[in-house]
């Protein structure tokens, strides 16, 4: 079985008890991270002491944990297809890297600094809208393979569109991010910055790639794609559930003293996600793609590579800062608004019944 019979395959299987309930294993780390804080306060005050360059060491590793499992599920070959179907390509890039960022920096600066003026200092407020710059100029990879086999999306066509953005990520992520806080008048290391980047994401990548090449060398692609990437299909949940747990017992003081926070640092985002999601519909019909294209199009430019934006936000801000408790509210809310999206798509369908590619 190829690349592509394997992600069609999962139409007939949909999401599993993990992807189905994510927003709820999210939330039981939560808490149990600040249960942590409060019971065991010892632990994260020891974990705490490894550091380097404002690195958590062992968020860190897990972050790694998250993060190789995605790499190496990569296919780049794909990228030799890149010119055959350009105009959804063409649709996704220019969301996720002309409009998304943008769009998440106004509408949160709009909110942290205006709306919510009465319930949050300024320095917090920069703090949450650096944490969602993070998550919008971080374009999913690894959810949305679950959200297009829900719309049934081409999986080829999907593929293609987050190797493409893997790899403009090296490139575009730090400057945009960089950009847009330092107009939020948020301070950014730069040195910091692109470390976090060549170390989550130049780093697994390389190493996805060597190992995939490896084992497909010496076993097969078959062997790789059924069998050896199957290995680490736990790794990428244990290690955003550590993570999460870890984050949350260094935030556990401040989310209880303002649980309220969570609800307003939620608010921006949800409309962010709907806001980005039906710009890229309406711009997939108004290409007069097929359906197939249309919602992973959608769904790619909605979606968030929030292993990522945590990663680079413990690396920039530390564990206990606000841009990172809104990264992590950012996975909070993800799976059920992207739930709520699939089914408008699917109920949708028709609308893109007469295009063909």
């Amino acid at each position: 079985m190829n690349q592509e019979e394997k992600i069609n395959s999962q139409e007939n299987t949909g999401m599993g008890l993990w992807e189905r309930y994510l927003s709820l294993w999210v939330a039981l780390a939560m808490i149990a991270g600040v249960l942590l804080s409060q019971l065991v306060p010892a632990i994260p005050e020891f974990l705490n002491q490894f550091e380097y360059y404002n690195v958590s060491i062992p968020t860190a590793i897990l972050i790694w944990l998250m993060i190789f499992p995605m790499m190496l599920k990569i296919d780049f070959s794909s990228l030799l297809h890149a010119g055959k179907k350009p105009k959804g390509l063409m649709l996704t890039t220019t969301i996720n890297w002309l409009i998304k960022p943008f769009t998440m920096f106004a509408i949160s600066a709009f909110f942290f600094l205006f709306v919510f003026r009465p319930f949050l200092d300024t320095d917090l407020a920069r703090e949450y809208i650096a944490g969602a710059v993070l998550l919008g100029a971080a374009p999913c990879t690894a959810m949305v393979f679950v959200w297009s086999s829900l719309t049934k999306g081409d999986p080829a066509y999907t593929l293609l569109q987050v190797s493409i953005n893997d790899i403009i990520v090296l490139f575009l992520y730090a400057p945009i991010v960089a950009l847009l806080l330092g107009v939020g008048n948020v301070s950014v290391p730069m040195e910091t910055l692109f470390l976090s980047i060549f170390v989550f994401i130049v780093i697994p990548l390389a190493l996805g790639i060597i190992v995939r090449k490896y084992v497909i060398s010496n076993k097969g692609k078959s062997y790789f794609e059924n069998t050896f990437v199957n290995k680490f299909d736990g790794t990428t949940r244990i290690g955003l559930l550590l993570t999460l747990i870890i984050i949350f017992s260094f935030q556990g003081d401040q989310i209880l003293s303002n649980p309220f926070h969570i609800l307003l640092i939620a608010i921006p985002l949800v409309i962010q996600n709907i806001a980005v999601f039906f710009l890229g519909y309406g711009g997939a019909r108004a290409c007069k793609l097929p359906f197939s294209i249309a919602a992973p199009a959608a769904m790619v430019g909605t979606s968030n590579f929030f292993e990522l934006a945590v990663a680079v936000s413990v690396s920039l801000f530390g564990l206990n800062s606000g841009a990172t408790l809104a990264t992590v509210v950012g996975v909070l809310i993800e799976v059920p608004i992207m739930l709520l999206l699939v089914k408008f798509s699917n109920k949708t369908k028709h609308w893109f019944d007469k295009y063909e590619y």
